[in-house]
Order: structure tokens, then C-alpha cells, then sequence
């Protein structure tokens, strides 16, 4: 542990004196001895949502916002190579995020950038474990005894870290616009006959336009720990009008994670995000049915940036010789994870499948009038007859 994070905070019980840990479903300091609540105190200066310039922040950092604030310990998983952070008293035996007991110290060599806001938790663990025990009922190809051997293992909070950018974009862009119209035409069908049929066409002509848009809090999920594909599904966190003031009592009796995004790589993550959607919005702006050739030149400013701290209950599993996540967005309760599918009932399905169309194609069979077999057979009973006389 560095020694350069100067404070060590503990949040002590007012009335035994015991360690206090933030309880979500109280959303205060709960005394785990006692059980005495404490409520947290809104700092003297609320610093929620404050936006720092980009191109400012990108060449310098000052050390007084690095740090977590608190005495704090790091441990990197040699497996998905999360970093996690948790306080001193915890003894760390394997990665929350994977499960891999491959985890070693990390000496910070440069503290990180300190979070000025986060989203606390508003789910507590047993509501989490009921979600989730919903969740894998609906899990048709889930293995039977996965909901119980899955939820054998620990449900973890782990507060998750965010980078969020905002950035005014003005574009101006060019396109060829097209009209569709339809001309009838002549042709001759598989049997000779002359037919007409209408076809499309379309009418090209140039256009161009103008946007401005301004870009509010675009996410870049800094986390290696929880898969990014699976954080997306339970997005939105509300980072822009629900984030509380950072303060470590918040992370009494969490964990949490430190970023591996730096400020930089994320800057450019966003960047790409935001030029896409960009394109994407001129390309809404083009008139006409369709279009073509969009070409798109764009200046960006007033570019900011939020470093904040998400809650995330986590749920890592392995199950055979695989390794899977359920994520549960701490604030709003949105669900997605991984499972392993039973080839049993994969099996099942594909044989229930080939039976019906079995019985759709003998049913068919078996209703076709008589006439129609008659008919077919026809010709061959007077050929008989023929040959008999």
C-alpha cells in the first residue's frame, strides 16, 4: 500500500465505537455490532457534477485530487486483471470478479484520479438475490441445478468505475439525397404469357446541412473486472442529476474497483462514440427516402469530463470448466449476465421440433382427398383395361 494516501479514515459507531459500513437498503452508516444508524453528512462543499475541462485535465492533475481519501489496499487478479480496492481489515482470497484465487499486491506507483461523485447502492444483497434467482427461472437452456449451485457463491457490491464525457458538437455535411418513384414495365413470365409489374427506381440529387448538438454525459465504463458487453445491458446509471458528493463512507464495507481506462484511452473511446453518433444524426438530417455518399466534417468543443463511481452487484460463477458473470445495477435493478446451457434441453428441443413437422407433414398426407389420388392413377387403370380387351 502506498504510503502517499494520508488519510485513514475509519467511520467508527457513535455509540460502541464499533466500525460503521454503509448499508444501502437504510442508506446510512450501519453499526454492525450494535446496529446504531448513523446518517451520512452532506459535506461543507458539494462537489456533484462538476465538469472539468478536458485539455486542461489531460496535461495536468493535481496530487490533491488523487487518492482515495481513506487507507485503502490493492489487489490485481492475474487472471482478468481487475484491480480491486478494498479497505485494510479484509483479507482478499480471491478475485470478486472471476473468481480466480491468482491475485497479488499492487504497489500504487501513481495513485489514481480521485472520484468527485458517485451513485450509492439502493438494492440490498437479499433483494439482489432474489432478482437474480427470478432471473435464472427464466433461463430455459440454464442447467436445473444452476440456480442453486450459482447462488451458493458470495453476491458481491462492488462499486464499478466511470468516465463521462460531454463535448458540443457542429457539423456540417453532405449527402446524395434519393427519391423513389416507380415506373410500370413489361415482361414475359415463365409461361410466355406478357405481364407488367411496377418497379422502383430512384431520383439522386445533392444535398448538404448543418447540426449542432450537444452531447450530455457520454458513458466509458473503466473497469477490466466486469464484462463491459454485460455493464451496457443495465445501463443507464442516472450520473447526471443523482450523483452524491464523494465521501468514503460511502465505501465503508465496500469494494472497489480502480480504473485500468486512464483518462486518455477513455478521451479517445469517447471521442470515437461521439463521432459516431454524430454521423448517425446528419445522417437522420438528409432528406429524401434514402441516401448515399454522406460525407460528415465536424468540430467538437467545450469538452468535460466526470471521473464517478457506479454500484454494481456481481455475481462471478464456474460452472464445468467456465467462468460466468451476472451483473445487477446497484441503483435501478436492470439485470444481464451469462449461463451455461444444458445440451440436454437444447436436445430436447431440436427432437420436440423434428416431431412436429413429423406429424404437420403426415397429417398433411393423411388429409389429402381421394380424388386427388384417383386422379393420378387414372390413366394407368384404362391403360389396364386396354391391354385386358
Amino acid at each position: 500500500m502506498s504510503d502517499e494516501i494520508s488519510a485513514q479514515q475509519k467511520f467508527n459507531c457513535p455509540s460502541c465505537g464499533a466500525e460503521a459500513t454503509w448499508d444501502p437498503a437504510k442508506q446510512s452508516l450501519v453499526c454492525g455490532y450494535c446496529g446504531t444508524i448513523a446518517p451520512m453528512q452532506p459535506p461543507d462543499s458539494p462537489t456533484t457534477g462538476i465538469e472539468h475541462d478536458l485539455v486542461a485535465a489531460l496535461n495536468a492533475i493535481g496530487d490533491d485530487q488523487r487518492g482515495w481519501d481513506t487507507e485503502r489496499i490493492s489487489v490485481k487478479c492475474q487472471s482478468c486483471q481487475a484491480i480491486t480496492v478494498f479497505e485494510p481489515t479484509r483479507a482478499a482470497q480471491r478475485c470478486d470478479f472471476c473468481g480466480s484465487a491468482a491475485i497479488i499486491p499492487v504497489d500504487e506507483q501513481m495513485r489514481p484520479i480521485r472520484p468527485e461523485s458517485l451513485l450509492e447502492f439502493k438494492l440490498a444483497e437479499a433483494a439482489v438475490r432474489d432478482a437474480i434467482r427470478a432471473w435464472y427461472g427464466t433461463r430455459w437452456f440454464a442447467p436445473n441445478n444452476l440456480r442453486t449451485r450459482a447462488l451458493t457463491d458470495t453476491v458481491t457490491g462492488i462499486y464499478i468505475p466511470y468516465w463521462t464525457f460531454d463535448s458540443q458538437a457542429s457539423a456540417d455535411w453532405t449527402a446524395m439525397s434519393g427519391d423513389y418513384y416507380y415506373e410500370d414495365e413489361s415482361y414475359t413470365d415463365s409461361n410466355g404469357n406478357r405481364q407488367t409489374r411496377s418497379e422502383r427506381k430512384i431520383h439522386w440529387y445533392p444535398t448538404s446541412g448543418h447540426l449542432d448538438h450537444f452531447f450530455d454525459d457520454e458513458l466509458v465504463p473503466a473497469t477490466r473486472g466486469v464484462e463491459v458487453s454485460l455493464l451496457r445491458k443495465v445501463e443507464p446509471f442516472p450520473t447526471t442529476s443523482d450523483l452524491k458528493p464523494y465521501d468514503p463512507g460511502f465505501l465503508s464495507g465496500w469494494t472497489v474497483e480502480q480504473y485500468q481506462i486512464d483518462l486518455i484511452s477513455a478521451a479517445q473511446k469517447a471521442r470515437e462514440i461521439i463521432e459516431g453518433k454524430t454521423q448517425q444524426l446528419c445522417s437522420q438530417q438528409v432528406p429524401g427516402d434514402t441516401h448515399r455518399d454522406l460525407n460528415v466534417s465536424a468540430d467538437f468543443s467545450q469538452q468535460t469530463f466526470k471521473h464517478v463511481l457506479v454500484p454494481v452487484w456481481l455475481l462471478a460463477y464456474t460452472y464445468g470448466s467456465q467462468s460466468y458473470q451476472v451483473v445487477v445495477n446497484g441503483y435501478t435493478g436492470a439485470i444481464a449476465g451469462r449461463h451455461p446451457k444444458s445440451w440436454v434441453k437444447i436436445l430436447l428441443l431440436v427432437l420436440a421440433i423434428l416431431a412436429l413437422v413429423c406429424t404437420v407433414l403426415f397429417s398433411f398426407n393423411r388429409s389429402r382427398k381421394p380424388a386427388d389420388i384417383n386422379s393420378k392413377e387414372t390413366p394407368q387403370r384404362l391403360l389396364d383395361l386396354n391391354f385386358t380387351h
